[in-house]
């Protein structure tokens, strides 16, 4: 594999990163993950918007948007993949033990690899644990993950592929790598930014799409109980698009595959053939 590490093109067991890099001992770094079509990221504008806005609440310095973008370009190349993952990432650093940052200088370095779809449908399970809606990272990708890391192997230890949090109000917030939509009545819902959850640039693209199709929308608080009282429900992300939820805890919801859920994933389907950054 080759990638882009700090300026530089070389092959994977050439790039070094420190025992003492932030992004290993404390978590201090920001990724962006994005869809690769035909050779093209997808949604490369907004997608640099997240990384800048979680970078800059973070105080971390991230490279140009135009040198980002060509080695991502370069890395596709190298690689030879055309449908591919692409992930860009940005850590403090080398530093001292601790969680001050002083004096150390932000790594970044870009990755990619074929990309491999998600099964339909999904199954997920409510992981045991909360997302603090409050906490200085909420909203923000970092590369913080244990958490979900611990939920997703919960989940598959149940024979599910996702799990779903709540929040410490009992709201429904994200699942470990994606955002969440429920439909109740024809209408299509899905948590705001203020429960806690990731603003999805997929999630996002849905939600205009809804609009444009007449599908009646909101971004409001949804009790996490109210998942498995959906009619229909899917997960969305960078990598899953729209993907059917089939079953909650082992409770399979009504509509499958739900009318509304199928409408929005041919609208995005429909939105990559028409524009690779919309």
């Amino acid at each position: 594999m080759i990638i882009w590490f700090d300026g530089d093109i070389c092959d994977l067991a050439q790039a070094r990163l420190s025992p003492l890099d932030r992004g290993v001992t404390v978590g201090d770094g920001v990724f962006e993950t994005l869809r690769v079509y035909d050779g093209t990221p997808f949604a490369w504008n907004r997608h640099m918007s997240r990384l800048r806005n979680s970078a800059d609440a973070l105080g971390l310095e991230v490279p140009s948007d135009e040198e980002l973008r060509r080695a991502a370009d370069a890395v596709l190349a190298a690689n030879a993949v055309r449908d591919a993952r692409l992930r860009i990432t940005v850590t403090g650093g080398e530093g001292p033990p601790g969680s001050s940052r002083a004096g150390s200088i932000p790594h970044a370095w870009i990755v990619a690899w074929p990309f491999s779809p998600f099964a339909e449908p999904a199954d997920v399970v409510i992981a045991p644990w909360t997302i603090n809606e409050r906490s200085a990272t909420a909203g923000l990708k970092t590369i913080s993950y244990a958490g979900n890391v611990r939920a997703l192997a919960y989940a598959e230890q149940r024979g599910a592929s996702e799990a779903v949090f709540a929040n410490t109000a009992g709201n429904l917030c994200e699942a470990t790598g994606s955002n969440v939509f429920v439909v109740h009545a024809g209408i299509l819902r899905t948590p705001p930014a203020s429960a806690g959850c990731l603003p999805g640039v997929t999630r996002a693209l849905l939600l205009e799409i809804a609009h444009s199709v007449g599908i009646p929308a909101e971004e409001t608080d949804v009790p996490i109980t109210d998942l498995v009282r959906a009619d229909e429900a899917f997960l969305s992300s960078t990598t899953r698009e729209a993907q059917q939820i089939r079953s909650v805890d082992g409770i399979e919801l009504p509509a499958f595959p739900g009318p509304v859920t199928t409408a929005l994933a041919q609208g995005f389907r429909e939105l990559v053939i028409r524009d690779l950054n919309p």
